[in-house]
């Protein structure tokens, strides 16, 4: 049953990456691409009927996480509680600024909320895949000092940042060179996923300039692709050794390098809606391709005192897992039907939804 649960875990997750991701993505563009009140006012109509009904998704996961893996939650909500509390903040920004932008029609006052909705959107997709890099990486559970642990064996808690600013120090900051890269190709995918978004939703003038920009963008994504995959068998040494087992696993990163590849002709692309099926692709892929290779670790620890939190180590107990089912069903038809609905509602291009004018 646990399985189970791990599985409606990442699938919810890995949707909530590709919908919140093109919002993200959308605030980047809004923050570094755009030139005129025209074209900041396409980007907002783009997301604006979808972005709050997408952050459902990360709020659900939450909620899997606390009634499935109850003590995964409680270790995770302790150590990164410094990084989750800027997300949370992160994240007030962003609506504020979508929210509060056409409330007083002041240039100054829109260059403000226009700055806190980019700045925000940039800096969340930068945590969010810094905090892949921190899984990926892991932590010193049970807080190990010269050879015992100083903790319970799943509690951890990381600063910001180390003095050294090295993935591999005994004393680990959520940010450092490894999960900083990881953070920026976070950045450049969701800035790619975003400006496709856009183009699939808006007739904007600013779309043949975002064509170019994902062109050269994916270049950049290419190369730290390369480079992180390289760092990570540094970081954590034979990363892919689910892979070599069970080779069927090499369907997701084939599914990510063809979302990747397939990017390179988006100017070739006739119909709007095909660069962001590729970089849908690439997302997909990519998380796909790091759970897999984690498997059935959950959290790596960085010690040998103490051992990875894994599915079975961290989940509830079965009745309760079993009981929850019958919840998940009712919950999952309603969120379905709902997004279904929204999506029929607001098929088709956004260009006269004027979101956030008053």
């Amino acid at each position: 049953m646990e399985i189970f649960w791990f599985m409606v875990l990442m699938t919810m997750l890995g949707i909530y990456v590709i919908l919140d991701g093109y919002d993200f993505g959308a605030g980047i563009v809004h923050l570094l691409f755009t030139k005129s009140e025209e074209e900041r006012k396409a980007v907002t109509n783009a997301i604006g009927p979808f972005w709050d009904a997408n952050e459902v998704w990360l709020i659900a996961s939450g909620g899997v996480l606390f009634f499935a893996f109850p003590t995964l939650y409680a270790s995770a909500f302790s150590g990164f509680y410094l990084p989750l509390m800027l997300v949370l903040w992160l994240l007030i920004f962003r609506a504020v600024g979508l929210e509060l932008r056409g409330q007083v029609h002041n240039r100054l006052w829109e260059r403000l909320w226009d700055r806190a909705f980019g700045v925000a959107s940039l800096l969340l997709a930068l945590f969010f895949g810094a905090a892949l890099g921190n899984v990926v990486r892991g932590v010193n559970l049970g807080m190990v000092e010269n050879g015992i642990s100083t903790q319970e064996p799943h509690y951890f808690f990381l600063a910001l940042w180390n003095p050294t600013f090295d993935p591999l120090a005994a004393h680990q900051g959520v940010i450092d060179w490894f999960t900083l890269l990881l953070g920026i190709v976070a950045v450049v995918t969701l800035t790619i996923h975003g400006a496709n978004w856009i183009i699939l939703k808006t007739s904007s003038s600013l779309n043949e300039r975002l064509k170019v920009i994902i062109f050269r963008l994916n270049f950049a994504l290419l190369i730290l692709v390369i480079i992180s995959a390289g760092l990570w068998h540094y970081v954590k040494p034979f990363p892919l050794t689910n892979l070599r087992t069970h080779y069927w696993l090499w369907i997701f990163p084939l599914i990510g390098l063809v979302g990747l590849l397939g990017q390179f002709r988006i100017k070739q692309f006739k119909k709007d809606g095909t660069g962001f099926f590729f970089s849908t692709l690439f997302i997909l892929g990519s998380f796909s391709t790091t759970v897999a290779s984690l498997f059935p670790t959950l959290l790596p620890s960085t010690n040998g005192v103490n051992p990875s939190l894994t599915i079975e180590g961290v989940a509830a107990d079965e009745y309760g897992l079993s009981v929850g089912v019958y919840w998940f069903v009712i919950a999952a038809i309603l969120v379905v039907s709902y997004f279904i609905i929204q999506f029929r509602v607001f098929r088709g291009k956004m260009d006269d939804v004027g979101y956030g004018e008053h």
